[in-house]
């Protein structure tokens, strides 16, 4: 077990505050104000209340800090070295479902760098943490990704594109190659509890294309302090930074088989 830091204490303390407007709502799902931006892309009341809550409370414990938000935006911040990442409501399709499957996310970027990051689920009340170079924890406890070493054995996460999204047929062709190889393949919706959950082990790997950034710079920082390797479609690297248009991820052992099978090779 290690302490947090100051930090993270801060960003902790956001997501239990947030999370706690979130539950109330949720508890009243069929209510909610629900408004579109977008073919089955929703924003709730509950995003942008959220979003409202992070902002004010990291605002006043990290003034000058700015901001990359979902639903509001960037914030530029008199400190030009430090924002906050965040998605204020990760899963919001499940949230307005009344589907117990959604997070918060934080992160804290440092001059380009993904330095700290936080995933919440309030559901379960599984707070997900990590800094770099200190290893990744949920609540207490420290976790690191699985050890399964065979795709047949392996349980693989991805994100489908649904209405909107475009991809539907790479997607298909990709779920073609992977799907024979591995002992099963889910899907919950929530790109932040995926990368979380492959941390703690419950998954074996990940893929997902045309992501956000604020959907993931929490997520892959933790995965990558429990162990992960987290590509995009070239070579592993060692930078903290993330590229959402496409992820790959996994323990050390699945996460290059997985690679190959996503990576069409060149026509020739």
């Amino acid at each position: 077990m290690a302490t947090a830091s100051a930090l993270l204490n801060v960003m902790m303390a956001a997501a239990r505050k947030a999370a706690g407007k979130l539950n109330r709502d949720f508890g009243e799902v069929e209510h909610l104000q629900v408004s579109k931006k977008g073919p089955a892309d929703f924003v709730s009341a509950a995003d942008r209340k959220s979003e409202d809550i992070l902002v004010r409370t990291l605002s006043e414990t990290r003034p000058g800090y700015g901001f990359l938000l979902e639903e509001g935006g960037e914030i530029k911040g008199t400190d030009p070295s430090h924002r906050f990442i965040i998605d204020p409501l990760d899963g919001t399709t499940n949230f307005l479902h009344a589907i117990p499957h959604f997070a918060i996310s934080i992160a804290l970027e440092r001059k380009g760098e993904i330095v700290a990051g936080v995933v919440y689920d309030p559901s379960r009340d599984e707070m997900f943490r990590a800094e770099r170079f200190k290893g990744a924890f949920v609540n207490e406890r420290r976790i690191q990704v699985s050890a399964r070493t065979k795709l047949p054995d392996a349980v693989i996460a991805t994100g489908v594109p649904h209405l909107g999204k475009t991809g539907h047929a790479r997607f298909l062709k990709e779920l073609h190659r992977v799907t024979p190889k591995v002992a099963g393949i889910r899907r919950f919706g929530s790109a932040a509890l995926d990368l979380a959950w492959l941390a703690a082990g419950r998954y074996d790997a990940y893929w997902e294309r045309d992501l956000a950034l604020w959907d993931v710079a929490a997520g892959a920082l933790i995965a990558r302090e429990a162990g992960a390797i987290i590509t995009d479609e070239g070579e592993p690297n060692e930078a903290s930074t993330v590229d959402p248009a496409i992820i790959i991820a996994g323990n050390p052992d699945i996460q290059p088989l997985l690679h190959a099978l996503i990576v069409e090779p060149p026509q020739s």
